[in-house]
């Protein structure tokens, strides 16, 4: 059975810095680029980035990037989003998401294009 579990999310003070992880399991893990995506209240989902399995690249949205990083660790099949300077704008539900064709940090990265998501986690980031 494919899993991919999202957990650390919580509330959080604005400029925070917490850390959201995905464990995946039920495929092979490292055939998959991982990805981060957000769905605020009343939104649609959007991406936050993501990490290549071909390299270990990171890609970031604009919104977030030089604020977030993510990691992974393949002995644990786990993902990470480090997430600082956190601002009341980054309140939203957390997804992560496996792709298998190597989209991450292309145009057709996209919440469409995802092979299998994980329930979120939510993040409320108080001002």
């Amino acid at each position: 059975e494919v899993q991919l579990q999202a957990s650390g999310g919580g509330l959080v003070q604005a400029g925070g810095s917490p850390r959201l992880s995905c464990a995946a399991s039920g495929f092979t893990f490292d055939d998959y680029d991982i990805g981060w995506f957000r769905q605020a209240p009343g939104k649609g989902r959007e991406g936050v980035g993501c990490i290549s399995s071909f390299d270990g690249s990171t890609y970031f949205a604009d919104s977030v990037k030089g604020r977030f990083t993510i990691s992974s660790d393949n002995a644990k099949n786990t993902v990470h989003l480090q997430m600082n300077s956190l601002k009341p704008e980054d309140t939203a539900v957390y997804y992560c998401g496996a792709e298998r064709v190597g989209l991450c940090g292309g145009l057709g990265y996209e919440p469409a294009n995802m092979n299998y998501w994980g329930k979120g986690t939510h993040v409320t980031v108080s001002s």
